[in-house]
């Protein structure tokens, strides 16, 4: 199991992973910093459906 630290490293290494639009499959960790890990790209990483709606 991670640290405190470990974990808040993780959330922002998956924030920045978001950013810059990486897929959610290049998550490095397998454990607790893998939820972590995604809950850090979730926050930030645009919706799937966002932008993809037609103006009629």
């Amino acid at each position: 199991m991670g640290t405190r630290e470990d974990i808040a490293r993780a959330m922002q290494e998956g924030a920045e992973a978001g950013r810059r639009g990486d897929p959610p499959t290049v998550c490095p960790y397998r454990d607790l910093l893998r939820t972590a890990w995604i809950r850090g790209y979730a926050s930030t990483a645009p919706s799937p459906t966002e932008g993809d709606a037609d103006d009629d």
